[in-house]
């Protein structure tokens, strides 16, 4: 079993399900289903999804978000402390957004197969404990 931490996007375009983006979303998770992978996302992702419902004063769509998030579909990875210095370094060396930073230090911290994006800027970093970032566009699934 691979698992696999899916950056915010990945989310938004799967659970909206609209446009190209979210057409590969949903074939790459159909994939992962098929191969037994474990889908990982952090609470960080619950907090920026849960701004459109939110924003929107969709109260049915922030509840369906949460019980998502607390479903057995999905492995939601812990902010530990050991994951602190993980993201000040991160930051330091990439000068990323501390969500940028945040999510892959989560993912660092806990030891993901892959962490897949659609921020182009992630592909090309070497994150200690990850084995390998990879965007939309990758051969993988």
């Amino acid at each position: 079993m691979t698992r696999v931490y899916w950056d915010t996007m990945l989310f938004v375009y799967w659970l909206e399900g609209q446009g190209e983006s979210a057409a590969r979303v949903s074939a790459i998770r159909s994939s992962m289903a098929n191969r037994g992978d474990r889908l990982c996302a952090s609470n960080l992702t619950l907090c920026e999804m849960l701004a459109f419902p939110v924003k929107r004063h969709d109260r049915a769509g922030a509840e369906q978000l949460q019980t998502f998030f607390a479903s057995h579909a999905l492995e939601v990875l812990p902010f530990p402390v050991q994951a602190a210095p993980r993201f000040a370094a991160i930051r330091a060396e990439y000068g990323l957004a501390p969500p940028d930073a945040l999510h892959l230090a989560i993912a660092a911290t806990a030891g993901v197969d892959l962490f897949l994006t659609n921020d182009h800027r992630l592909h090309r970093l070497k994150i200690s404990g990850i084995d390998f970032i990879a965007g939309l566009d990758t051969n993988l699934y």
